[in-house]
């Protein structure tokens, strides 16, 4: 018998509990990445780097990661980023997909089983 493919749409994606986060008043978020590592010290110190990184996401990306709760799976979110946007996100899918595979790369979220 051969392996059983697993559909992306079926992952449930939650963010890592490593890195903290807030919104703002208009909903868009900011990620908090303390910089650990013998490296990243040397950095800090050598090229005057700072301890905490701060990364902004647009409006896309902030609404997608509040939506990332350990509940719901990529499909689910899918179907709310196009009721939010309504036809300014077309292509939802596809660009979502993409998104949440580099979230993963990046190790920003994880995907937990049902």
């Amino acid at each position: 018998m051969g392996r059983k493919k697993k559909n992306f749409m079926d992952f449930i994606p939650v963010c890592n509990p490593l890195y903290t986060w807030d919104a703002d008043k208009k909903g868009k978020v900011t990620v908090h990445v303390v910089n650990k590592g013998f490296y990243n010290w040397i950095a800090q110190k050598i090229f005057k780097r700072p301890r905490v990184s701060h990364i902004a996401l647009d409006e896309y990306g902030s609404y997608v990661w509040q939506q990332m709760d350990g509940k719901r799976c990529v499909y689910e979110i899918s179907k709310l980023v196009s009721a939010q946007f309504g036809e300014e996100a077309d292509s939802v899918v596809p660009r979502l997909v993409k998104y949440i595979q580099i979230l993963y790369q990046n190790q920003f979220i994880g995907y937990v089983k049902k």
